[in-house]
């Protein structure tokens, strides 16, 4: 991409920094309904008797800050009305409608499949029993996009395919401060032409296949896409795909903490671009691997890494600067085990 052709870079995003979750009281409504403070009715089994306030501020950094494809930065359903779900039926019903949302994930709910999250939603688990368990979310479809959603502080466990799915040309997602763990198939997945992604300080864990870039080695129409920043998430225990990349640059592996994945870190391959920086690798025999499997090989740039009780990593031709889009501070890697132990998954962010 020519320099006069890439998105500006952004500090923050105004309109995340400002995301707050508003109290919701609950007013008497029809039977087998509950009605919220501004008087429209909730889907039975919306949590809204007596007040619920939890706030969930915060703003992402990396990628999904970016001014792009018509999208200033990722700021979910900030504005937008807010509902706190407890149903299946609820959070099918509140993610797939047209238009800004602000939706509470409160206790445990048990889902069937993928369900499909369209544009302008914020998906913010409640304390930190929130979890969404036997199926996934599925960021877009091929008809509705799934741009400009935030998903944060919720316990993905038992999906039936991904926890989380990001696809379908989905841009401006923040996958932050989550729990995940053993599910049928990938962790989390982003693919299918998407783009301007950061997943943050999530816990990966019980689980072999954690997080893919790129949906195979057929699928050229990824090359200029899958723009993600992946920083301070604990890949622990996880087997591969820390994450597995196919022809997407620049990808920025920052600041993450490995530990005892037992087949590799980070693989690049299929030309793709990736810069593994100031990360943390402990008993990992190959943190880095340049093409896997029967993909061909890609470019990877590595820089002030820690390697403890692991192998050497591969490294290959050079990448496209994340600085090119964004700035970032780099933390000390040795510092990145307690960091990032201590603050990865749900219940870390007052929400």
């Amino acid at each position: 991409m020519n320099a006069e052709h890439r998105p500006r870079p952004r500090l923050r995003s105004a309109a995340a920094a400002a995301l707050l979750v508003t109290a919701l009281t609950g007013a008497g409504g029809a039977a087998g309904a509950d009605t919220t403070a501004s008087g429209t009715t909730a889907l039975p089994g919306t949590v809204t008797a007596g007040k619920l306030a939890a706030a969930c501020t915060g703003t992402p950094t990396g990628f999904a800050t970016v001014d792009a494809l018509g999208q200033n930065g990722t700021t979910g359903g900030a504005g937008g009305p807010v509902v706190t779900v407890t149903t299946a039926a609820a959070l099918k019903d509140h993610v797939g409608r047209a238009g800004p949302y602000v939706i509470q994930v409160s206790g445990r709910i048990q889902v069937s499949g993928m369900l499909t999250v369209v544009a302008n939603k914020s998906i913010l688990g409640v304390g930190t029993t929130a979890e969404i368990t036997g199926g996934g979310l599925q960021l877009g479809s091929t008809t509705r996009p799934g741009n400009n959603v935030i998903i944060r502080n919720i316990r993905f466990t038992g999906a039936e395919d991904d926890s989380i799915s990001v696809t379908n040309k989905a841009h401006h997602v923040w996958i932050d401060h989550n729990d995940l763990s053993d599910g049928y198939d990938g962790l989390l997945d982003i693919k299918r032409e998407s783009d301007f992604v950061t997943v943050s300080w999530n816990h990966f864990h019980h689980h072999s296949k954690s997080a893919l870039l790129g949906h195979s080695d057929n699928y050229p129409a990824d090359v200029g896409k899958l723009r993600v920043t992946y920083h301070h998430n604990f890949f622990d225990g996880t087997d591969q795909r820390h994450p597995r990349v196919r022809f997407a640059e620049p990808v920025h592996v920052l600041n993450n903490y490995y530990r005892n994945n037992a087949l590799y870190g980070v693989a690049s391959t299929e030309n793709a671009g990736v810069l593994v920086e100031g990360n943390y690798f402990e008993n990992v025999a190959h943190p880095i691997y340049v093409g896997y499997d029967k993909s061909g090989p890609g470019r990877v740039v590595e820089r002030n890494n820690r390697y403890v009780g692991s192998g050497t990593p591969q490294t290959a031709g050079t990448v496209v600067e994340p600085r090119t889009y964004y700035p970032y501070t780099v933390d000390d890697p040795a510092t990145v085990p307690a960091t990032v132990s201590a603050g990865a998954g749900v219940g870390k962010i007052g929400c």
